[in-house]
């Protein structure tokens, strides 16, 4: 490592790759830095009896061409080696409640979308219609989702709320259930999840959804090989304790095993409040950040992996939302201990192994960190390892039990197939992923109060910006369109943005 560069990242998520390759095709010297042992952040992949599992990367949307993430992806100079499955055309997401044996689909392509769902609901056809023109109405108020470098958000539609439009569309019951049912996507609060981001997050998908052969570390992986094309490189290990800063900007940073770097520009790629800490909190007004402290972390969850024996259980190529009522389709998360999981996902994993059978299946389920807070002063990461204890193994051993209870009265065999079974807490999230109290994607949204989450990506220094899910939105296309954003801020809007879009 050098003690010298035009750009330093912290953090390796996707936001800080993504950035690090647009700036050294620039000709900037980028330098990358990573506490864990693995790049990537929720791209991150781990394996279990020799089956890779997805930490948070389960499929992925807007990858056919012409579309805004294939031609981001184009630019970066990674599209053409990603392993990628096209999920089920007809119905790539599956939505049930209860004891309900019907799945309502969520097709690709809108008009797909319609068709197929109008057939469980044929009097709401247009109604169905009305709720996919709202969708990309709502996406073409922000002129990034599009690539296009004119234009500006549209305040007024960051202040509608999601189940008020979604209720609005219809008075079916169920159909406002099943339009709403994947509303995980975004960690969905019935008061105060913005239909902005009900649209950010579900329009990709039904434009085109995939999945990543062997998981998307793949990614991770090719990112970093553009980088290190580009002269740009990348270190793991290395742990940022602190931000130099003096005056109007940031000098260096400097790291736990007490190596330091200096750089022109550094842009912060981890969670916005262990940002601020680094820094220090005298160096920011007091009003600043306690606002940034008070923000609402979004929920986290519980996962189980299970391992299938040999060609054992049928591979499908969709993914399952399940409900206990239609009533839970926006309550999910407020359970006690009785009633959890009210909810779950479950997803496949595509391999190369096989067409015909799956080898892992992932659950996943809304879970509080205070379900998990007693263990919260242990720390398990392959660079430092706590044993949590027996009551936390017990604690997850049941959470598992009845997750693949509820999941096995849609899959009867299950349990027949299950050669082992894996877990992770919000505990896990938030040490591998490094998000506050283990949170899926970032801090609450709130239409009643837009601005309270709109986070300037450049600092009050002049040279320290700021990219990742935590100050933009989440998933694939929304952290990745968020690294432009804030690459932006250093190259020009215009200018980067017409790159990308080949303009």
């Amino acid at each position: 490592m050098k003690q010298q560069y035009d750009v330093v990242i912290i953090g390796s998520g996707l936001a800080g790759l993504v950035s690090g390759v647009i700036l050294a095709k620039e000709g900037y010297s980028v330098c990358v830095l990573e506490k864990n042992n693995q790049f990537g952040g929720n791209l991150q992949t781990f394996v279990r009896d020799k089956t890779i599992f997805d930490t948070g990367i389960h499929y992925i949307g807007g990858l056919d061409k012409g579309q805004n993430l294939n031609r981001l992806f184009s630019y970066l100079g990674i599209m053409d080696d990603l392993r990628l499955k096209r999920m089920d055309r007809a119905g790539f997401d599956m939505i049930s409640f209860g004891d309900d044996p019907t799945e309502y689909p969520q097709s690709q392509g809108y008009d797909t979308f319609v068709s197929e769902l109008s057939k469980f609901f044929p009097e709401e056809q247009q109604n169905i219609r009305n709720y996919c023109d709202k969708l990309q109405a709502a996406c073409d108020t922000f002129p990034l989702y599009k690539l296009e470098s004119e234009g500006s958000y549209d305040e007024n539609m960051m202040r509608l709320n999601a189940k008020q439009v979604i209720d609005s569309i219809t008075e079916n019951e169920k159909l406002r259930a099943v339009l709403a049912g994947t509303n995980f996507l975004y960690a969905a609060i019935p008061d105060k999840s913005p239909f902005y981001l009900h649209a950010l997050a579900v329009n990709s998908y039904l434009q085109s959804a995939y999945r990543c052969i062997n998981g998307g570390s793949q990614i991770t992986k090719q990112l970093i090989r553009q980088l290190k094309a580009f002269g740009g490189e990348t270190y793991k290990y290395k742990e940022v304790v602190k931000i130099e800063v003096e005056e109007e900007s940031a000098k260096s940073v400097k790291m736990k095993d007490g190596s330091e770097v200096r750089a022109d520009i550094f842009i912060s790629n981890i969670e916005l409040k262990t940002m601020l800490d680094l820094v220090g909190a005298e160096h920011f007004r007091k009003a600043f950040y306690n606002r940034i402290q008070s923000l609402e972390n979004t929920l986290s969850a519980f996962s189980v992996y299970i391992v299938f024996k040999p060609d054992c259980f049928t591979y499908i190529n969709k993914n399952f939302y399940h409900f206990a009522s239609t009533d839970e389709v926006w309550t999910a998360h407020d359970y006690t201990e009785e009633t959890w999981p009210k909810s779950y996902m479950v997803a496949m994993n595509a391999t190369h192994h096989s067409e015909d059978f799956a080898d892992g299946m992932t659950i996943l389920s809304y879970m509080k960190y205070e379900d998990v807070r007693h263990w919260e002063n242990t720390f398990n990461t392959t660079a430092e390892k706590h044993d949590r204890g027996e009551t936390y193994e017990a604690f997850k051993n049941r959470k598992a039990e009845k997750l693949i209870a509820e999941v096995e009265k849609k899959f009867p065999n299950l349990r027949d197939c299950i050669k082992s079974v894996h877990t992770s807490s919000p505990l896990s999230y938030r040490d591998y992923i490094g998000s506050s109290e283990g949170n899926m994607y970032g801090y609450v949204k709130d239409a009643e109060n837009p601005l309270m989450t709109m986070i300037p990506l450049k600092t009050k220094f002049s040279n320290l910006y700021l990219t990742g899910q935590s100050v933009s939105t989440h998933g694939v296309v929304g952290v990745a369109l968020g690294a432009v954003r804030t690459c932006s801020e250093i190259l020009g809007r215009k200018y980067i943005i017409d790159k990308i879009a080949g303009r």
